[in-house]
């Protein structure tokens, strides 16, 4: 995919409704030091602040998505634990904006979590995984094992935690990583198309939703906050406006009011 020519910390792009945080070390296949973790959330954090976005995608240069954390890291006294890498995909899952994973390449590590904390994942037929964490001495932390058993079941999350079995694009689709799979030479242009049927929903049911529908995955659900939320979006201009171009067969205008 065509991202500009950056290199180093994760870089953030913001046009209207639409950021996207690029991974920018692909000589590194793109593992997150803990300073790139920090780009991160603050990445996040910005986005989160911008009611104007409404979708946040992650790309990556070259042959790799994301290596996870920099393991490396952990023999420096100073480096945060990989608890800091789980709290900052804890940030990914939990931000504002529909999220989209576009995975050209290798996903490893945490770097799976990092796509599992996305609202979808794209993969292109070059996408490959991983989870070396078991045999690498490490101990997962808690945020990225519940994602991969509310994403992918249980079963699946002990066959890839437990042995460390690399799987192909075809497997990640069948089992759910995956929410679709393309070409390698389609995968920008189904980034946009995606990114595209998204903008055309309404912003307070698409936003409140995502929200809920993770939550309820976590196992919470804040029943007040849905009925608060049904109530807005009964009493916004939107709901008018989509009942309105529903009747005249033409695409509606939202505008999150």
């Amino acid at each position: 995919m065509s991202t500009g020519d950056v290199t180093g910390t994760p870089q953030l792009l913001v046009r209207e409704r639409v950021a996207t945080i690029v991974l920018s070390k692909p000589d590194y296949a793109n593992r997150l030091s803990p300073n790139d973790l920090a780009e991160l959330r603050r990445h996040v954090a910005a986005v989160n602040e911008d009611e104007r976005v409404l979708v946040l995608r992650f790309v990556a240069r070259g042959r790799y998505f994301c290596s996870g954390y920099d393991i490396s890291s952990l023999a420096d006294a100073d480096a945060p634990s990989s608890l800091y890498f789980g709290e900052t995909m804890d940030a990914v899952e939990q931000a504002r904006p529909v999220t989209i994973a576009a995975i050209q390449g290798g996903v490893y590590g945490g770097g799976t979590d990092l796509a599992l904390a996305c609202d979808f994942r794209i993969g292109s037929d070059a996408a490959n995984m991983f989870m070396p964490a078991t045999r690498l001495g490490l101990h997962f932390y808690p945020g990225g094992l519940q994602r991969y058993v509310s994403r992918l079941g249980v079963d699946t999350a002990k066959r890839l935690f437990l042995t460390a079995e690399k799987l192909d694009a075809e497997e990640m689709l069948r089992i759910g990583f995956l929410t679709e799979r393309v070409e390698a030479s389609g995968l920008e242009a189904r980034l946009e198309a995606l990114t595209a049927v998204l903008l055309d929903m309404a912003p307070i049911p698409l936003i409140g939703v995502k929200r809920h529908l993770n939550l309820i995955a976590r196992g919470v659900l804040l029943a007040d906050e849905i009925d608060a939320a049904v109530r807005r979006s009964e009493q916004s201009f939107d709901i008018a406006e989509g009942a309105r171009a529903w009747k005249e067969k033409r695409p509606p205008r939202f505008t999150g009011g």
